[in-house]
C-alpha cells in the first residue's frame, strides 16, 4: 500500500471515529430546513441528513445515521465540506465527488476541490462500496432541493 492510500485510509478511519455533523440540528429562526433520508437496501447504511440555509449559503449540515465506517466518513467529510459553501459553489464538489466515484479507480480526487473527500478515491475501485460512499452525498443533494422548495 502506498504512502498516499495510508494517509487516505487514516482520513476515513479518522472520520468514521470522530464523526462532524453527527446529531440532527435545529435550524436557527429564519433558515430554511431540508431533510433527506436515504436508505441503502443492499447493506443497510441509513442516514437522515438535514441542511440549514440562510439564502444561498449553507449554514450548517446535521445528521444521524448507522453503518459501515465508509458512509458515515463520508457523511462527516461532507459535513465538513458543504458547511459555510454557497448551494451552488457545493453542488460543483458534489458533481465532482460523484465523478470520482464513477471513475471506477481511474481517477485521483481533485484535493483542492475535494478537500478530505478526495481520500474515497480508492473507494470507487469496488462497486459495491461506492453506494456507501455515495449515501451522503445523494441525502445532501435531496435536501438542498428540499430547503429551495
Amino acid at each position: 500500500m502506498s504512502e498516499l492510500d495510508q494517509l487516505y485510509q487514516q482520513i476515513i478511519l479518522d472520520h468514521a471515529k470522530a464523526r462532524k455533523g453527527d446529531g440532527l440540528l435545529e435550524g436557527a429562526p429564519g433558515t430554511q430546513t431540508g431533510e433527506s433520508m436515504q436508505h441503502n437496501p443492499v447493506c443497510g447504511d441509513q442516514i437522515r441528513l438535514r441542511v440549514h440555509m440562510e439564502g444561498s449559503i449553507i449554514k450548517d449540515v446535521s445528521w444521524e445515521g448507522d453503518g459501515c465506517s465508509i458512509s458515515m466518513a463520508s457523511a462527516s467529510v461532507l459535513t465538513e465540506l458543504a458547511s459555510g459553501h454557497e448551494r451552488e459553489e457545493f453542488l460543483n464538489v458534489l458533481g465532482e465527488f460523484r465523478e470520482l466515484m464513477r471513475s471506477r479507480g481511474t481517477m485521483a480526487g481533485d484535493e483542492e476541490i475535494l478537500e478530505d473527500a478526495a481520500a474515497f478515491a480508492g473507494v470507487s475501485k469496488f462497486p459495491a462500496r461506492v453506494k456507501c460512499a455515495m449515501l451522503a452525498w445523494v441525502a445532501a443533494e435531496a435536501a438542498l432541493l428540499a430547503a429551495n422548495s
